[in-house]
Parts: structure tokens; C-alpha cells; sequence
């Protein structure tokens, strides 16, 4: 039987860009954004999948169109670094990752990481911390991910936000719809600000606003099956009654023009062959929060996009 920590890792081809030829190679000194593939699949608890998802995303970007309806967010360069070594144990994957982060932060540039399962983010959040004292993880999930352990790991994808938690970092929790009676009970005992998929869908997208008092400062990161299952089935944990598409979109344009955005992460993609379609939305959602962020009036003024 194969071990849920030895998951197949295939290998990722160096020579795949985000937006592929339509966008120009850069150094990482001309680019914005560095999109960082992590490849990491150690602990998913149903399907599998994850580690290919970063390899689909990139070739499903050669599709898009550079245009996003508003602006053309590429116009501010992309960098795709190699993909993240994710081999071995997982503190070494994150150690990795954290690594690559860091390295994208020193040139002044956003990280964009592409997972792989939800546990990349912990290493992106450790290096955003090394130069912020102060941010927020805001979480696109159907999942709590709030589990002190699961399975016999407190590094699992089931874990990420309360390790994040514990780093004293805050969180907003958007679109969760399955989670345990300790999480819920953590979430309340905490006052994590939460906003459930079901009230979302019943009250409308004005029911999600930010605390004042939450920093001035984040990371988003995006389970991608924070969508609902009928939007986005190629998750290993899909769940009904999700965001619709548009409601994710306008969330997170929300989201970007209230807050500094230091980096974001798409995770939890698991390729189905059959559905390029959802191949095709992952990359375009990548894209289109570039485009939120490169648009939004507090983000263009930290990241002097107007010089």
C-alpha cells in the first residue's frame, strides 16, 4: 500500500512560464510577480493528485488571454522560477519553499505560489513573517484546516491554519462550509472572523468585510476548493455548496483594495485529464488576482506601480 507521506512527485518542466511565450522571460529584478511552483503532496486525506497541479496550471496559462477585460496585469512582469525541490520530508519541502520565498521578497517582488496541497503555504508565510511583524493570512477554503493534528501530523494540509495560528499570525476564514466541532469551537473561543459559504449565498458578498482592527498587511491565500464542486470538481477534497465563480472574484477584489497584498497562493488543485476547463480556471483565477491587486489604488502606491 502506498504510504499517504510518499506520494508520487512527477517531475516539472522547467521551461514552462506563466502565460508562456505571450510574456517575455525576465529576471527577477523586471518582475512583479514570481510565480513559484511547489509541487508538494504529503499528507492529502481523500483524493490525490496535488503535485501535478502546479505543472497544469502553468501550461493551462499559455491560454489565456493577456487582456483580462480590465487591464493586462503581465504588463508588470512575470517571473517563473524552478519548481520548488518538494522531495524528502516535508520540513525539508517547506524549508524550501520558505527559501524560494524569501529569495523572491529580497527582489521586492510578489510571490505567487502554485501548490501543491494547502501545507505550501506555511512555508511562504514563514518567510513573509522574517520582514513583517505585522500581517494577516486571509483563506479562501471550504475547510477550517484549524485541526491541531490529523492522521498523526501537525504538518498536514488539515493543520496549515492553525500552524499559522500559532505563529501569531490572524486569520479570516472565507467560504468554509466542513469543518469539525473543535474547529468551529476554536474558531469561536479565538473570535477567528469567519464567513460560512451558506451565509455567504444567503446574505450576499456584503456580508464578508474586514475587521478594522485586522493588519494592514496580507497574505491571501485560495483553496481551490473554496469554489463549489459543481464550479471546480478537480480538487482532492471537493464540497458542495461552495463560492460561485463571480462570488470568488468580486471577494477577492474586495479583499485587494482594502489590503496590502504581500503574496497569494492557489492550492488543492488536483488535474482531472478530461476537464481542461479546470485547468484553464485555475490559471485564469491566478491571473485575474494579479490583475485585482495591480489595479487596486493601496497596492499600486506600496508597490510604486505609478513610477
Amino acid at each position: 500500500m502506498t504510504s499517504k507521506t510518499d506520494f508520487p512527485e512527477p517531475a516539472l518542466a522547467t521551461s514552462l512560464r506563466f502565460h508562456g511565450q505571450d510574456v517575455a522571460p525576465l529576471s527577477p529584478a523586471e518582475a512583479l510577480f514570481h510565480i513559484i511552483p511547489a509541487p508538494l503532496e504529503k499528507s492529502v486525506s481523500y483524493g490525490t493528485g496535488t503535485a501535478s497541479g502546479p505543472a497544469e496550471i502553468l501550461r493551462a496559462s499559455a491560454q489565456l488571454e493577456l487582456f483580462d477585460s480590465k487591464s493586462i496585469p503581465a504588463d508588470h512582469g512575470i517571473f517563473t522560477a524552478a519548481p520548488v525541490d518538494c522531495h524528502g520530508s516535508v520540513e525539508k519541502a517547506l524549508e524550501n519553499i520558505q527559501s524560494t520565498v524569501r529569495t523572491s521578497l529580497a527582489s521586492k517582488s510578489i510571490p505567487v505560489v502554485l501548490g501543491g496541497e494547502h501545507t505550501v503555504t506555511l512555508g511562504a508565510t514563514q518567510a513573509i513573517a522574517e520582514k513583517n511583524n505585522s500581517f494577516g493570512v486571509i483563506q479562501f477554503d471550504a475547510h477550517a484546516d484549524l485541526r491541531d493534528s490529523y492522521e498523526g501530523s501537525k504538518l498536514s494540509h488539515a493543520c496549515t491554519m492553525k500552524r499559522v495560528w500559532d505563529n501569531d499570525i490572524p486569520l479570516i476564514q472565507i467560504g468554509t462550509r466542513s469543518y469539525s466541532y473543535e474547529e468551529q469551537i476554536f474558531r469561536e473561543k479565538h473570535g477567528i472572523t469567519y464567513f460560512d459559504a451558506e451565509e455567504i449565498c444567503q446574505k450576499g458578498i456584503d456580508l464578508v468585510q474586514i475587521p478594522k482592527n485586522f493588519p494592514e498587511k496580507v497574505y491571501l491565500t485560495f483553496d481551490i476548493d473554496a469554489l463549489d464542486s459543481a464550479v471546480f470538481p478537480a480538487t482532492g477534497t471537493p464540497v458542495p455548496g461552495g463560492l460561485s465563480w463571480y462570488q470568488a472574484m468580486w471577494l477577492i477584489e474586495r479583499c485587494l483594495a482594502r489590503r496590502i497584498c504581500l503574496g497569494f497562493d492557489l492550492v488543492e488543485f488536483a488535474p482531472i485529464n478530461i476537464l481542461h476547463s479546470c485547468s484553464f480556471a485555475a490559471a485564469q483565477l491566478v491571473y485575474n488576482t494579479m490583475g485585482y491587486l495591480t489595479r487596486s489604488p493601496i497596492n499600486r502606491d506600496y508597490w510604486q506601480l505609478d513610477k
